[in-house]
């Protein structure tokens, strides 16, 4: 049987034919898909910019959907869904991201950035904690460092805090000391809690070395000090805070008072209080002075002096309480409501975002920022 050749040269236009129109719908495809995927990122960068975050997200989906290939809008994915709390979402995507095989190492090292925002805008910390130990090394370290600070100081794990800083004090973001001198105040602090107080005093007199300008380790030092029964040891620990860290004094002026009485030393005592108002005055002061003058017509005579330099219906208060007005039962009356209307008015306020407490507090429970309440009482109507 011979083979027809005829076929074969019908065929090879056929096949030719077929295979243009293929790739011309190829071609053609391809070009619709291209259009369509940089419409819908212009789309959603245009939502983006509006403020309209839902057609954001929808449009940026449909993006990823028709080219699934591209970081940049996995990435704006999912910082959109982070930014609208949708977490679980923002963790997928980048997840994903991170397991695709094509990624540069710049992009994974942002892609692991993402990934761990989301695990910490979550509150999940210790996800968290693990996805930033990862960045040492890539140009996201310090950024992450930073986090984990945050972290630990949330929950209170003042070890790896404390290494955390001590990492950060060796870069660009300044001395870490002041705030190392904190946590080691905290591990005092824990440390007497559980009955060891000469761990305390240990770890206090480091916290002093790692931070001698700082005011907490003094006082904190002082105030152990007195309790383990060695007042001169206190007094002078607090002759060295008015030394080294003078704005700390009012924080200390009661405690100042209690030792000089417990060990005899009111007149040196009196000596520090009297130099510490004259540079900054202070109603704290002026009571540990009135407690420590041996004359009440002199002790009285100090809330005067106070209102002289600055209003304060505190001192107003305290002076009344030594006049004697014409009807006993009304000077009660009266000294019951200045009592009552001063109350609300001692208080601290943090500087950093307001929170006001009628106790200081060395981490503001607000805010958490470190050192941001005065070491003295403002006085506000």
């Amino acid at each position: 049987m011979e083979f027809d050749f005829t076929w074969v040269l019908l065929g090879f236009p056929i096949a030719f034919t077929l295979g243009w129109l293929a790739s011309r719908l190829d071609l053609r495809q391809l070009r619709i898909e291209n259009r369509q995927a940089p419409k819908a990122y212009f789309k959603g960068l245009n939502f983006l910019l509006n403020e309209q975050q839902d057609q954001a997200i929808d449009a940026f989906i449909e993006a990823v959907q028709n080219d699934p290939d591209t970081s940049e809008l996995h990435f704006a994915l999912g910082n959109l869904f982070r930014r609208r709390g949708e977490y679980e979402r923002a963790v997928r995507v980048h997840e994903h991201l991170m397991s695709r095989g094509d990624l540069t190492q710049p992009e994974r090292d942002r892609a692991q950035h993402a990934l761990a925002l989301d695990f910490l805008k979550a509150g999940l910390l210790d996800r968290a904690e693990a996805a930033l130990r990862k960045l040492e090394g890539t140009p996201f370290e310090e950024e992450a460092r930073l986090a984990l600070l945050s972290i630990y100081e949330r929950s209170r794990d003042w070890a790896n805090a404390t290494e955390i800083a001590a990492r950060l004090g060796t870069s660009s973001h300044g001395s870490f000391s002041a705030r190392q001198a904190h946590y080691l105040c905290e591990q005092a602090i824990a440390s007497i809690a559980a009955g060891d107080t000469e761990q305390a005093l240990d770890t206090l007199r480091q916290a002093v070395a790692m931070a001698p300008v700082s005011a907490r380790p003094l006082i904190d030092l002082a105030k152990l000090q007195h309790q383990l029964g060695k007042p001169q040891d206190a007094l002078r620990t607090l002759q060295k805070l008015e030394e080294l860290a003078p704005q700390g004094l009012p924080l200390a002026a009661g405690l100042l008072a209690n030792i000089a009485q417990a060990n005899g030393q009111e007149a040196a005592a009196l000596e520090l209080l009297k130099t510490s108002y004259a540079d900054t005055p202070s109603i704290d002061v002026v009571e540990a002075i009135v407690k420590l003058e041996k004359d009440p017509a002199s002790a009285r005579q100090w809330y005067a002096r106070h209102m002289e330099r600055q209003a304060s219906l505190v001192a107003a208060g305290k002076w009344i309480e030594g006049e004697q007005l014409q009807d006993a039962h009304h000077h009660a009356l009266v000294q019951r409501s200045l009592g009552q209307a001063t109350k609300p008015l001692m208080r601290y306020r943090c500087a950093a975002c307001g929170f006001e407490a009628t106790q200081h507090f060395w981490h503001c429970p607000g805010c958490q920022a470190w050192d941001s309440y005065p070491t003295r009482r403002i006085e506000e109507l």
